[in-house]
């Protein structure tokens, strides 16, 4: 899982799956022609994807063409899925506890009376 969401923590590695996903498969050429970086960035990108199991590559003839594998994506997706419910629940169960009565307050207390004037300040 932290080869994936690292590989995913990459802008120019996001970019690169959308290409892919776009394309259904290219090359490291054709996607240096999409995008700002070089030839030899994409292919130390797509090595990257490649390690965390996001991509495949498979050769024809002298060029090698890349296509997104979902699987990967799919897991890391129901994972963050069960993170974000799991918070979810923490929330909710503070902000219950934030908006509940406090049970130690006297409810009782008038707060708008008036000060008494007789009565002695100094003890």
């Amino acid at each position: 899982m932290s080869e994936v969401l690292s590989a995913l923590a990459d802008p120019t590695r996001r970019r690169i799956l959308d290409a892919l996903a776009a394309h259904g498969e290219a090359t490291a050429t054709v996607l240096a022609t999409e995008l700002p970086v070089s030839r030899q960035a994409i292919v130390k990108h797509l090595a990257v994807l490649t390690r965390a199991g996001l991509v495949t590559g498979r050769r024809e003839g002298r060029e090698a063409r890349y296509q997104v594998l979902p699987a990967r994506l799919g897991v890391t997706a129901r994972w963050m899925d069960r993170v974000a419910a799991e918070w979810d629940g923490r929330l909710s169960a503070i902000k219950r506890l934030a908006e509940a009565p406090d049970a130690d307050t006297d409810t009782n207390t008038d707060t708008d009376t008036e000060p008494d004037p007789d009565r002695d300040l100094t003890s």
